[in-house]
C-alpha cells in the first residue's frame, strides 16, 4: 500500500493530529507500506524517512489552502489512498482532483472550528449544531458534509464525536470509534523515576502541568485563575499559541510569578517527561473531542484533573484514575485541586489507577485497525 497522510499540523507542533500521524506513518512503514506527508508549517519540518511536503502557514488564508490542495493532489497520485488527520476540506478536494479513495480520522467539526476562532459564534459544539447561523454557516456545514461524506470511512477518537457525525447525515456503517493510543511501552520503560525528573526540571512542592496548543477552547485562563487560588501550587504549559502572550499577561496580573512556568514546545518525549514529573495534569478546556495528552499522562502513571466535556469523560473516571469539574468554572477547578492536593490517599490511589486505566489503547490495536481498513481502502 502507498499511504499518503495529510495532518494540518506536525512535530515540533502540538496537539493530537501531530501526535498521530507521524505515530502512523511510522507503524505502516514498519508494516512494509510506503508513506508520504503533506502538512502546513512555519519553516520546514525535520527531514524524515519518508517525504514531508509543507506549506507555508505565513500565506495568506486563501492562497494556503489552494496551495494545499495543488499539493495534496499531486501527492495523491502517488498514492493508493490518502489518510487526513484534519484539513478535511482540502483532503477531499485533493484525493477527489487525484482520483484516489480517501479516509478520514475526525478530530473536530471544522464548521464550529472556523466559527469559533473567528469569533463569530461563542457557545460550545453541541450548541453550535442547533445553531443556524447564516450563508456562512450553511455553506461551511454543506462543504464540511460534502467532504466527510466523500470518505470511504471515518474514524472519530470518541463516541461523543461519532454521535455528531452521524446526526450530520454520514452513514453510520462508516463511522468508528478509534481513540488516540497511549504510548508505547518501550518509551515509557525510558522514563527516569519521577523524583529524578523533577530535579532535573527544577519542580518542588505540588504540581501540575498543562500541554497543548495555547487558544481559546483550552481555557487556560480559567487554569490560570484557579491556581491563583490556592496556594503554594506550581502550573508548568507545554506549547506555544495565538493566547500565549494574553496568558502571560495574566500571570503577571494575578501575581503567579514562578508558580506558572511556560516551557514553550516540547517534543513529544519532552511533554512525557513533563506529565511524569508532575503530580496532576490539568485540562481546563471548554471543549474537546478526545485530547491525547489525557491519555499519555494516565500512561505515565499521572491522574488527570479535567472539564467533564466531550469524550473526556469516556476515559477520565471521576475519583478513579482523575477527578472531573464543569467546563469554565474556575471555583470548581480550584477545588478539585486543593481536593487533590489535601488527601494523599486519594492522590496515591488516583495515581495507582492511572496507568492500568489505558492499557486497552495499545498502539497496536489501535493504529492496526486504522492500517487494516486503508489496506482494506487501497485494494
Amino acid at each position: 500500500m502507498r499511504l499518503l497522510i495529510v495532518s494540518g499540523i506536525w512535530p515540533p507542533d502540538l496537539g493530537g493530529p501531530a501526535s498521530h500521524a507521524p505515530e502512523l506513518a511510522e507503524f505502516v512503514r514498519a508494516h512494509g507500506h510506503e508513506v508520504s506527508v503533506v502538512t502546513t508549517a512555519s519553516s520546514a519540518p525535520a527531514t524524515e524517512a519518508y517525504p514531508v511536503r509543507w506549506v507555508s502557514r505565513s500565506l495568506p488564508a486563501g492562497i494556503r489552502h489552494l496551495a494545499g490542495v495543488v499539493a495534496i493532489a499531486r501527492a495523491a497520485r502517488a498514492a493508493d489512498v490518502v489518510y487526513a488527520t484534519s484539513m478535511t476540506r482540502r483532503a477531499a478536494l485533493g484525493a477527489a482532483v487525484a482520483r484516489r479513495p480517501l479516509v478520514l480520522k475526525l478530530t473536530a467539526d471544522e464548521a464550529y472550528e472556523r466559527e469559533r476562532r473567528g469569533g463569530r459564534f461563542a457557545g460550545d459544539l453541541d450548541a453550535f449544531q442547533s445553531h443556524r447561523g447564516g450563508l456562512r454557516v450553511a455553506f461551511l456545514r454543506r462543504t464540511r458534509n460534502w467532504a466527510v461524506g466523500r470518505a470511504r470511512h471515518v474514524f472519530t477518537p470518541s463516541a461523543y464525536l461519532r454521535e455528531l457525525v452521524v446526526g450530520w447525515g454520514i452513514d453510520a456503517a462508516r463511522v468508528t470509534v478509534s481513540p488516540n493510543p497511549a504510548p508505547e511501552i518501550a518509551a515509557l520503560l525510558r522514563l527516569p523515576p519521577r523524583e529524578e525528573l523533577r530535579a532535573e526540571l527544577g519542580l518542588a512542592g505540588p504540581t501540575l502541568a498543562f500541554a497543548g496548543r495555547l487558544m481559546a477552547a483550552k481555557a487556560l485562563d480559567v487554569a490560570l485563575a484557579a491556581v491563583a487560588v490556592v496556594p503554594e501550587v506550581t502550573l508548568v504549559i507545554v506549547g506555544d499559541g495565538p493566547d500565549r502572550a494574553a496568558l502571560e499577561r495574566q500571570r503577571d496580573d494575578l501575581g503567579l510569578g514562578d508558580r506558572v512556568r511556560f516551557l514553550g514546545g516540547l517534543s513529544r518525549a519532552g511533554v512525557l517527561r513533563v506529565f511524569r514529573a508532575a503530580d496532576a495534569v490539568l485540562l481546563s478546556s471548554r471543549w474537546e473531542n478526545f485530547p491525547h495528552v489525557i491519555v499519555e499522562a494516565l500512561a505515565v502513571g499521572t491522574p488527570v484533573i479535567a472539564s467533564a466535556v466531550g469524550g473526556v469523560p469516556e476515559v477520565v473516571c471521576d475519583g478513579e484514575n482523575g477527578l472531573l469539574v464543569p467546563a469554565g468554572d474556575p471555583e470548581a477547578l480550584a477545588a478539585a485541586i486543593r481536593r487533590l492536593f489535601g488527601d494523599d490517599a486519594l492522590r496515591a490511589r488516583l495515581a495507582t489507577a492511572a496507568a492500568p486505566s489505558v492499557e486497552s489503547y495499545s498502539a497496536e490495536r489501535l493504529l492496526g485497525q486504522i492500517e487494516a481498513e486503508l489496506v482494506k481502502v487501497a485494494a
